[in-house]
């Protein structure tokens, strides 16, 4: 188990370090969804891995055990967001690396509309101008849940706050340009 107070890894490296097109592809998400590094990506991979294990060992027990942990199992991912409420084990075999990216604060403070840019997402985050039910969030990586949704807003002490802050107005304008070529 080791000791509490060291800090130990949270994801796992890939077993074929140099394979080129694992690599281009990790490239190509951590530009997609304005990722740090390659460690974040990893976590979100080793994550992953754990919640399709956890799937595989439940379709491997006898269906009494089977639905009760399945039922919880896919009660805790429609929470997060990651797959409907009558899915299935088969489902959560399915989930791929960006439905857990679409999730991530960072991401989907982007797709609200509320930053112009993945990187100002994940700087508007980090400086402490995002709350969730009344409590700022300064990591780019929080998971966001379906309840947290509809309390994600800039903080109350944010100056992001005022609608006549000149990042707003842009927003604004790029919502309205946007708005006008879809008609």
């Amino acid at each position: 188990m080791g000791d509490p107070k060291k800090k130990h890894k949270q994801f796992t490296t890939p077993r074929v370090p140099y394979d080129t097109e694992a690599l281009m592809e990790d490239l190509r998400i951590i530009g997609a969804y304005g990722l740090r590094n390659k460690r974040e990506l990893w976590k979100v991979h080793t994550e992953l891995s754990s919640l399709r294990r956890r799937a595989r060992e439940l379709l491997s027990l006898g269906s009494e055990e089977r639905n009760t942990r399945e039922a919880s199992m896919i009660a805790k991912l429609n929470k997060r967001g990651l797959v409907m409420e009558n899915s299935h084990l088969e489902d959560v075999l399915n989930l791929s690396v960006e439905d857990l990216l679409e999730r991530r604060l960072q991401t989907y403070i982007f797709r609200r509309g509320m930053a112009q840019s993945l990187f100002q997402a994940r700087q508007l985050i980090a400086h402490g101008h995002v709350e969730i039910a009344g409590r700022k969030v300064t990591s780019p990586s929080y998971q966001v849940r379906i309840e947290d949704e509809k309390t994600l807003d800039f903080a109350g002490s944010s100056p992001m706050r005022s609608p006549d802050h000149p990042i707003r107005r842009v927003l604004e304008v790029a919502e309205a340009k946007a708005g006008g070529e879809v008609r």
